[in-house]
């Protein structure tokens, strides 16, 4: 829906008492996918920047820490016209608004049809431009099926390496708070988004051992977003997979 519930204070306030309780730090807003401020739609585009204002403003009244969202699609435009979009998107949906603590994380994409956000250098360019237009703090989000549907090989050594160095050239790492750790059920640079298990899908286990263990992403937050099989299963088997690759000592060959 575009239109969100308003808040209920006494839902807000248990949030806050479990956080606390808890110790769950940060707090993560993934925004509605119906979100597009790359689109070239006049429509959809103001329904785009009136919704992304309320995750903004719903983030902020909860306490999160970053607020996640897709670059969207530039769909009859050319990339860099879907670029200047999105950003005067995220101008107008953060004016005059009081964001404190919240910072807009950019999520990479799959990179199927118009969608931007597949390479790095369309992520940079957002967030340099948008540097330039509002005071609204950006970085990234890595998805790890986004990154190998997009063409990076992360599931190999040398694939892993390769695409954190270009991340850190590109992007920087230090920009990068948060990896959303998802397996996926399409091959290998296939441009299609679809979550897998961790484990279960074409990535495998190893390569979110790699990742885990690698000690450029020591202190990254990990997310995962895979389908649930039945309640709560699915969740408890994708946190209790990472907790014991986390465990796990890497070996010397699993990070060459």
């Amino acid at each position: 829906m575009w239109r969100a519930s308003v808040l209920d204070q006494v839902q807000v306030r248990r949030l806050q008492a479990t956080r606390e309780q808890h110790s769950i730090h940060p707090l993560v807003v993934h925004v509605s996918y119906l979100i597009n401020l790359a689109s070239a739609d006049p429509v959809i585009h103001e329904k785009s920047v009136t919704a992304f204002r309320g995750e903004l403003e719903r983030a902020e009244a909860i306490g999160a820490e970053y607020v996640v969202i897709h670059p969207g699609s530039f769909r009859d435009r050319s990339p860099d016209e879907g670029i200047c979009c999105f950003v005067d998107g995220l101008y107008k949906a953060s004016a005059g608004l009081e964001c404190g603590r919240v910072k807009v994380l950019l999520e990479n994409t799959a990179g199927a049809g118009s969608h931007l956000g597949s390479r790095f250098e369309e992520l940079r360019d957002i967030r340099d431009l948008a540097g330039q237009v509002t005071s609204l703090p950006v970085g990234y989000c890595l998805d790890t099926c986004h990154l190998f549907a997009a063409g990076f090989d992360i599931t190999k050594p040398a694939g892993l390496r390769k695409t954190l160095a270009q991340a850190d050239e590109i992007l920087g790492l230090d920009n990068i708070p948060l990896l959303h750790m998802n397996d996926s059920v399409a091959p290998f640079n296939s441009h299609v988004d679809r979550h897998a298990r961790l484990g279960e899908g074409q990535m495998g286990a190893a390569c979110f051992r790699r990742i885990l263990a690698h000690p450029g992403l020591r202190d990254k937050v990990f997310i995962s977003e895979t389908p649930v099989e039945g309640k709560d299963e699915g969740d408890r088997f994708n946190m209790d997979t990472l907790k014991s690759l986390a465990k796990a000592r890497a070996s010397k060959s699993l990070l060459r």
